[in-house]
């Protein structure tokens, strides 16, 4: 049995931000969620170049997808901490890709690191963020 719940998560994701972003999540485990995004015009700032808050939003929905993978019974979470670091542009037209990794899992906070790639493989930002863990 698989402990991919991408499909799930992607259903709760879809009517909201992530959904208008076209976010796409293509694994969801405890240890790692990755996601593609194509970039299109109205995502740009300038033409053919991607916001920036594009992809800090696409990293920050897989850091809070890997939280909710590592939550308590009825606990939520929310971002806390968030820092990114752009080293080339995502170019409209293309499909990017990321990948997110845990850096912490404790009982309170949760850290996750997200790598976000274009077609090429050239790494575009780096997303470190820290999620709280709310509780009932």
């Amino acid at each position: 049995m698989s402990s991919d719940q991408s499909a799930a998560l992607q259903q709760r994701i879809q009517p909201f931000f992530p959904g208008v972003l076209g976010i796409r999540l293509t694994s969801a485990e405890p240890d790692r969620v990755t996601a593609e995004l194509t970039v299109r015009d109205e995502l740009c700032t300038v033409p053919g170049i991607c916001h920036g808050g594009v992809l800090m939003a696409f990293a920050d929905t897989l850091g809070a997808v890997g939280t909710v993978l590592n939550l308590p019974p009825d606990a939520g979470t929310t971002t806390i901490e968030s820092k990114t670091n752009f080293f080339a542009p995502a170019l409209a037209g293309t499909t990017i890709t990321a990948e997110c990794v845990p850096l912490h899992r404790g009982r309170r906070t949760q850290t996750w690191q997200t790598a976000i790639r274009n077609p090429d493989g050239r790494l575009l930002a780096l997303v470190t963020q820290t999620q709280m863990v709310l509780t009932p």
